[in-house]
């Protein structure tokens, strides 16, 4: 296989192996404010947008040339982002992710070799090569390969966001179960209160301020608990 360009060299490394190298990488500007399942449906779009635009460039357009050294680079930084993920996760969702591009039946290396094919037809395309219709045709070949792939790390990364979405709610109905059961003790101590003050008769009139006052917080606290279990409920029902 010929070297990839000069302009894309750098990331000519495996997809995993280059993250591996930068743990530190930074998002690339294309996935600021994505999501992770965003970012890895987007892979399978862009993957055939970089198909298209190869063939052109293959065909003598620079404008397109341009835009598919454009779309690679933004498809590696990209995928690159996604293979590393595993550090940032949960055990489960790590080995989820994990599965996905290096398990044995992962997607990574099929990944990888089609980002490495699209350089090396752009190279070969830069050049005016003899070669550069029959690695045109193997690259146009592996396209269905490469959607399966891409769909399959799109799932993984929709299982993790399923199980952190999940976790959070379970968090969420725990802590509300605590908050309620505070809310009751302190109906239990506000209602005694009042009891205490009323047979205290004029000298308890300052504490019975005092215990309505509690019982009016613990209404208020009844009323957020319940918006919490509504919003929980809703969020679970879009998950």
């Amino acid at each position: 296989m010929a070297a990839l360009p000069d302009s894309i060299r750098p990331r000519a490394l495996p997809i995993a192996a280059a993250a591996s190298t930068s743990p530190t990488r930074p998002a690339s500007p294309g996935d600021s404010g994505m999501s992770l399942v965003n970012i890895a449906a987007r892979q399978r779009m862009l993957s055939q947008r970089m198909v298209l635009q190869t063939v052109l460039a293959a065909r003598g357009s620079d404008l397109h040339m341009k835009a598919a050294r454009t779309s690679l680079k933004l498809f590696i930084d990209s995928q690159a982002k996604l293979v590393d993920t595993p550090r940032h996760l949960d055990a489960v969702g790590a080995d989820i992710v994990r599965t996905a591009y290096q398990g044995a039946q992962g997607v990574g290396s099929t990944i990888d070799a089609f980002a490495q094919q699209v350089g090396t037809v752009l190279d070969l395309a830069e050049r005016h090569s003899p070669r550069t219709e029959e690695a045109l045709g193997k690259l146009v070949e592996t396209t269905d390969a490469v959607l399966d792939a891409l769909n399959t790390a799109t799932t993984a990364f929709d299982q993790v966001s399923k199980a952190q979405s999940e976790r959070l709610m379970k968090e969420l109905a725990s802590i509300v179960a605590s908050i309620q059961t505070v809310a009751r003790e302190a109906k239990v101590v506000s209602f005694n209160a009042q009891v205490m003050a009323a047979r205290a008769g004029q000298h308890g009139r300052e504490f019975a301020v005092v215990a309505n006052v509690l019982s009016g917080i613990t209404h208020e606290i009844d009323g957020l608990s319940l918006q919490a279990v509504s919003l929980a409920g809703r969020s679970r029902g879009a998950a």
